[in-house]
């Protein structure tokens, strides 16, 4: 037996006055409103209406159970009202995450944009420079550089990257500009610890990926200190794009190789698959499509 359905019915039969109005009010056939009450009064073990061939009316036991209802109904209502509003309007608690400089760079504008237009909304941003498992560690979303690997996630496109080489035009016009990627072994290359020591790559030449050797006098465990002595003229760097978009705009860093670069990595807006998802990370997907192209994160 549906509770709730014949709860219903029985208010509606309470307001109606006669099982076939109430029939009518519902939009259901007579015999089934009968099978409802029936089996509601069998249910509650209660007669809820003294009933006679010309008229209805509610037995003690059916007045007091009537006020109770009503607030069941009520309640009942008033929170499908409210979960109908939080599914149109972004509010709750969402938590996204991304990889640390990119999202220092143009994740964290965004978010902060974003909850200032709902005030309604709180948000958590993790940034970390490791694949997340969005669903055991509770994360609504994320954001990914490059080839996704795990088929159980909605994937949006919102920009590319590139991975350039950069020096500064002093130095290329002191040393010379690389033609080709061996030519790197000439330079002074600075190196980010923890990745490949001794080579840089993956460079591609007539439809081959291959690295090459390269060494230096420079070395950092982060991102940003390798940027900024790029930008001093202490050396070439390798980085991806969005990393020193700014400074190749201002023309303080100059692209080298173009020719030899593999084709831009994506970066998308991952969630889980879900049919119904909250306003808030619907919301926030779109938002982010629209401004994060704003903070040129391709380079």
């Amino acid at each position: 037996m549906d509770k709730f359905k014949a709860l219903q019915t029985f208010v509606r039969i309470a307001d109606a006055g006669s099982l076939t109005a109430a029939a009518h009010e519902l939009g259901s056939s007579l015999p089934a409103v009968v099978r409802s009450l029936a089996a509601y009064e069998a249910h509650l073990g209660v007669r809820l209406f003294h009933r006679t061939t010309r008229r209805i009316t509610l037995t003690d036991e059916g007045r007091q159970h009537l006020e109770r209802a009503r607030h069941l109904l009520a309640a009942m209502d008033e929170a499908e009202s409210a979960l109908r509003t939080e599914a149109a309007v972004p509010a709750g608690h969402l938590h996204i995450t991304a990889p640390v400089l990119f999202g220092q760079m143009y994740v964290a504008p965004v978010v902060t944009r974003f909850v200032q237009r709902h005030p309604g909304l709180r948000c958590t941003t993790l940034l970390l420079d490791r694949v997340v498992n969005l669903v055991e560690e509770g994360l609504d979303l994320g954001i990914r550089i490059g080839r996704l690997d795990d088929s159980t996630l909605v994937a949006q496109a919102i920009g590319h990257i590139r991975r350039v080489v950069v020096a500064t035009p002093a130095l290329l016009r002191k040393h010379g500009t690389p033609r080709h990627p061996r030519d790197l072994a000439r330079f002074n290359c600075i190196r980010i610890v923890g990745g490949s020591r001794a080579t840089w790559g993956d460079f591609q030449e007539n439809g081959r990926i291959f690295q090459v050797p390269v060494s230096g006098n420079l070395e950092f465990n982060h991102v940003w200190p390798t940027v900024q002595a790029c930008a001093e003229g202490a050396g070439l760097g390798m980085f991806f794009s969005y990393q020193v978009a700014a400074l190749v705009e201002q023309k303080k860093l100059r692209i080298v190789l173009e020719d030899f670069e593999l084709p831009p990595r994506p970066i998308s807006i991952v969630y889980p698959h879900a049919r119904l998802l909250p306003a808030r990370t619907r919301a926030f997907v779109e938002f982010a499509r629209e401004h994060i192209h704003q903070f040129r994160p391709h380079g």
